[in-house]
C-alpha cells in the first residue's frame, strides 16, 4: 500500500534541477501556472487513488498471466481453494475469513450473466458487483436474494434493453470492466471440500450463450499499459491515464476531470504529462503527496473513534459518494473492495483503546469481549490482523491470521464468560493458544468484520451511533 515515506520522489531533487530545463515547447499554449498544476495534482490524486488501485488489481488479476497474482482472464471464474495468505499482495487488507472466487467481466460486447446455485441456509455467500469507479453496484447472495439459486445480468454503461426471461435482476455497472468479487464462508479447515462444492455451482456467461443466440461481434483488443500494485508510487498519473480510459466521464466528475486534462491526464488530455516543465513536475509531485497527506489525515479523523477503533460506513455506490472523491479515497486505502455496511461493518485500529499506536515489538496486548456481548451478526464475525505498513498479512508459525466466531468452541474463555484474544508476536502457552492471534514484529493494524450485522439492538448499525461497541485493544498485563 502506499506510504508517504516511499511514495514519493524529493520533488526538491527535482526542482533543483529545473534551473537548466530548456523550457516545454507546449509551454506557450495554454497551460497550467505551477501552483495551479500542484493543486490539480493535490485533488487528482484524491479522485484517482480509487481508480489507480482498481486498474493495478485489474492488470494484474486478468491481464498478465505473467503476474504473480493472475487469476483468470475476463469472463472466466477463478475458484480459489484457500483462503487469502501473506503472499496474497495484489490487495491491500485482503480478507482470510472466505475463499474468494475470482471473476473480471468484459462488458464491451455484450452482457454477463451470473449464476448461482442454491448454497445451505447457514452457510453464508456473497456477490459483491465493484465497478472501475470502485462503487458497489450490486450484491447477490444471502442477505441480498438469499441463498436459492438464480441468474443474474450484468450489464454496461450502453446497454439498453429489458430484462430477458429467466433473468432474477439487472445490474448496472458505470464502466465496461466490473469485479464480480464472490465470498464463500469456510467454517473451518475440515470444511473447504463443501466450499468448493458451492464454487461450483458458480457460472458465468456471456447474455448470448444463455439465451442460446448467436454471439455479437467480439470487442477490439485492448493493449492495456502494464500495472502492478507495487508499481503505482511511481508511476501514479499514467497508471490513472491508462485508467480513465475505461471510466466514462459522469455529471459528478466531470469538473475534476476536465481539470486533469489540463495536466495531460485522461481521453481529453490537452499535451502530454511527460511534456511538462521540470518545474511543472515538482510541484506536481508535492501536489499528489498532499493529496496522500489529506487521505492519511482525513482516515484519521473522519471515523467515528469507538474506544480506539474507527467506526463508519465508508463504502457504497455511486449515490453514497454523491462525488465526495476524500470519503471514496479514504475508503479504498482503508481497504480496497470492502462492502457496504449492510452487507460487512468494519470497525478497524492502529491503536489501543487510550490511543497509543499498535507496536508489536514493543508490547503484547490484549482484546477481552465481555460476557454476551460479541459482535452482534446475523453471519459470523472476524478479527484480523495485519503488518502495520503495508496491511497485508502477517508470516507466522502457526498461519493464523485472524479469529472468528466458527472458531469459538475451541477457545478458552474467562470464568466470567468473557473471551479474551491475545495479540502479540511470541506465544502466549498452551493454554491460550486457541486464543492467540500472532502480531508483526512491528506496528499493527486490526480490522474486525462484522458480515450482515443486525439491524436490531444490539447493533453496530447505524455507523458510529448503534448499541453495541468494539471493546477496546489493551496493554497485557
Amino acid at each position: 500500500m502506499l506510504t508517504k515515506r516511499d511514495l514519493f520522489r524529493s520533488a526538491a531533487a527535482i526542482a533543483a534541477g529545473a534551473a537548466i530545463a530548456r523550457p516545454s515547447r507546449l509551454m506557450a499554449q495554454s497551460y497550467p501556472g505551477i501552483i495551479e498544476a500542484k493543486d490539480i495534482a493535490e485533488e487528482g490524486f484524491i479522485y484517482g487513488l480509487p481508480l489507480v488501485m482498481n486498474y493495478a488489481v485489474m492488470h494484474e488479476f486478468a491481464v498478465d498471466p505473467k503476474s504473480s497474482q493472475f487469476k483468470a482472464p475476463f469472463n472466466k471464474i477463478d475458484n480459489l481453494n484457500h483462503v487469502a495468505t501473506y503472499e496474497d499482495t495484489a490487495v491491500v487488507t485482503p480478507n482470510s475469513d472466505t475463499p474468494y472466487s475470482i471473476l473480471w467481466l468484459d462488458l464491451r460486447a455484450e452482457p454477463m450473466v451470473i449464476s448461482v446455485s442454491a448454497v445451505e441456509k447457514e452457510r453464508y455467500y456473497s456477490v459483491q458487483l465493484i465497478d472501475g469507479n470502485t462503487y458497489n453496484f450490486g450484491y447477490i447472495g444471502s442477505r441480498a436474494t438469499g441463498n436459492v439459486p438464480g441468474s443474474y445480468l450484468v450489464v454496461g454503461p450502453d446497454w439498453k434493453g429489458e430484462k430477458p426471461a429467466g433473468i432474477s435482476q439487472v445490474f448496472s455497472s458505470t464502466t465496461p470492466f466490473v469485479f464480480a468479487n464472490f465470498r464463500t464462508q469456510l467454517i473451518n479447515v475440515e470444511d473447504m471440500p463443501n466450499v468448493e462444492k458451492v464454487q461450483a455451482g458458480y457460472k458465468a456467461q456471456p447474455l448470448s450463450a444463455f439465451l442460446k443466440q448467436p454471439a455479437p461481434p467480439a470487442a477490439p483488443k485492448i493493449d492495456f499499459l502494464p500495472a502492478t500494485t507495487s508499481g503505482i508510487k511511481d508511476n501514479f498519473f499514467q497508471y490513472l491515464d491508462a485508467a480513465l480510459q475505461y471510466v466514462p466521464e459522469t455529471p459528478r466528475d466531470k469538473e475534476i476531470r476536465a481539470k486533469l486534462t489540463k495536466i495531460g491526464i485522461g481521453p481529453g488530455k490537452t499535451f502530454e504529462l511527460k511534456d511538462l516543465s521540470l518545474e511543472h513536475k515538482a510541484e506536481i509531485l508535492v501536489g499528489m503527496k498532499q493529496g496522500d497527506d489529506k487521505i492519511d489525515k482525513w482516515l484519521a479523523s473522519g471515523n467515528k473513534p469507538i474506544n480506539g477503533w474507527n467506526v463508519s460506513s465508508l463504502l457504497g455506490d455511486e449515490a453514497f459518494y454523491n462525488g465526495d472523491w476524500l470519503l471514496r479515497a479514504g475508503a479504498a486505502k482503508a481497504g480496497l473492495y470492502g462492502n457496504d455496511a449492510a452487507e460487512a461493518m468494519y470497525p478497524f485500529t492502529r491503536t489501543d483503546a487510550t490511543g497509543e499506536a499498535l507496536d508489536g515489538s514493543k508490547h503484547n496486548y490484549t482484546l477481552t469481549f465481555p460476557a454476551g456481548q460479541l459482535p452482534p451478526v446475523n453471519s459470523f464475525w472476524s478479527v484480523t490482523i495485519y503488518d502495520g505498513k503495508s496491511q497485508l498479512l502477517i508470516k507466522n508459525p502457526i498461519n493464523r491470521y485472524l479469529i472468528n466466531s466458527p472458531m469459538l468452541h475451541g477457545m478458552e474463555k474467562n470464568k466470567d464468560g468473557s473471551l479474551t484474544l491475545y495479540i502479540q508476536k511470541d506465544s502466549p502457552g498452551v493454554e491460550k493458544a486457541a486464543n492467540w492471534l500472532p502480531a508483526p514484529n512491528d506496528t499493527i493494524y486490526l480490522v474486525m468484520r462484522l458480515y450482515w450485522p443486525k439491524t436490531e439492538a444490539p447493533s453496530i448499525l447505524p455507523a458510529g451511533k448503534g448499541t453495541w461497541q468494539p471493546p477496546g485493544i489493551h496493554v497485557a498485563k
